[in-house]
C-alpha cells in the first residue's frame, strides 16, 4: 500500500512578533511542521505499519528557503515517512487552498498512490479546504473529519465523529481524507530515528516540474494585522468588602456594555 501523508512547513507562532503598524513580523520566527500535519503523518505511518509492508511519501510545498530548511526535512523524516518530496518554488510562498490542492494534487499523481492523508487544517490559515480540493481536483472519492482509518481488500473505511452520532463511511481507493486531531497522538522521534532520518531520501520539484501554473491565483492577501488593544485601565480593588464587590459589579457591567 502506498500512502502520501501531506505537510505543511509554517513559521513557529510563538516567534511571531507585530510591528507598530499591527502587521506581522515572520523574520526572526522558526519553521516547524503545521501541528495538524503531525496527526496526518501518525497516520499514514501507523497504516503502513499495519499493512505490512506499506509505504510512505511525505509530501510538502511552499518557499525555496522553508522547504529546504534542513531541520524541518529531518524533523518530518524522523517521525516515520520512508522519503519526502518538496515542491519547493517561490511561487509558492502564501498559497491559499485552491493553489495549494492543485500544486499537490499534480503532485500527487506524479508520485502515485493508494490513499493521500491530509491533517484537518493548516497551522496558519486553518482554512480546512485543502484535503478535499486535492481529492476533487483528482476525481477521488474524499472525505474530512476522519476520526478513524480501517484499509482492507482495496476499500477504506473510515469514521466521523459528528455531533450526536459517530458516521461510517466506506470508500474505494485511490481515496483522499482529513484526518481529525482527534485520530492519534503524534509521538516525539526517537534518537535512532532521528540518526536515520539523515539517510532517507528527499526528491524536490519545482513548478516547471509538474507542469502547474498558479501565476493567476484566486486568492490574494490584502493585509494581516493582529487586533487594536485597548489600554488597560489598571483599576485594583483590595479586600472582598461589599463596597468593592459592588464597584467591581458595577465596572464589569459597563465592559460589556461597550
Amino acid at each position: 500500500m502506498k500512502l502520501i501523508a501531506c505537510c505543511k512547513v509554517v513559521h513557529d507562532e510563538q516567534d511571531i512578533t507585530t510591528r507598530p503598524d499591527r502587521s506581522l513580523a515572520t523574520e526572526n520566527a522558526g519553521l516547524k511542521i503545521s501541528l495538524y500535519d503531525l496527526n496526518a503523518i501518525e497516520a499514514a505511518v501507523e497504516l503502513a505499519a499495519a499493512a505490512g509492508g506499506g509505504s510512505v511519501t511525505a509530501l510538502s510545498a511552499g518557499a525555496k528557503a522553508m522547504q529546504e530548511n534542513s531541520k524541518v526535512r529531518k524533523d518530518i523524516l524522523s517521525r516515520g515517512p520512508d522519503d519526502l518530496t518538496s515542491i519547493a518554488d517561490d511561487a509558492c510562498t502564501s498559497l491559499y487552498p485552491a493553489e495549494a490542492a492543485k500544486v499537490l494534487a499534480a503532485a500527487a499523481q506524479k508520485i502515485g498512490f493508494d490513499l493521500l492523508i491530509c491533517g484537518e487544517g493548516s497551522g496558519d490559515l486553518y482554512a480546512q479546504q485543502t484535503g478535499l480540493l486535492v481529492g476533487e481536483m483528482l476525481g477521488l472519492p474524499c472525505v474530512n473529519a476522519v476520526s478513524k482509518i480501517t484499509v482492507s481488500d482495496g476499500k477504506v473505511v473510515v469514521e466521523r465523529d459528528l455531533e450526536d452520532v459517530v458516521e461510517e463511511l466506506e470508500l474505494t481507493l485511490p481515496a483522499v481524507v482529513s484526518v481529525s486531531s482527534d485520530i492519534n497522538t503524534p509521538k516525539l522521534p526517537s534518537m535512532k530515528a532521528i540518526l536515520a532520518a539523515n539517510k532517507k531520501p528527499v526528491t524536490q520539484w519545482g513548478l516547471a516540474d509538474l507542469g502547474v501554473d498558479i501565476s493567476a491565483p484566486t486568492t490574494s492577501l490584502i493585509s494581516a494585522r493582529a487586533p487594536e488593544q485597548a489600554d488597560r485601565l489598571r483599576v485594583i480593588f483590595e479586600g472582598d468588602s461589599d463596597d468593592n464587590i459592588a464597584a467591581f459589579a458595577d465596572h464589569l457591567r459597563q465592559a460589556l456594555n461597550q
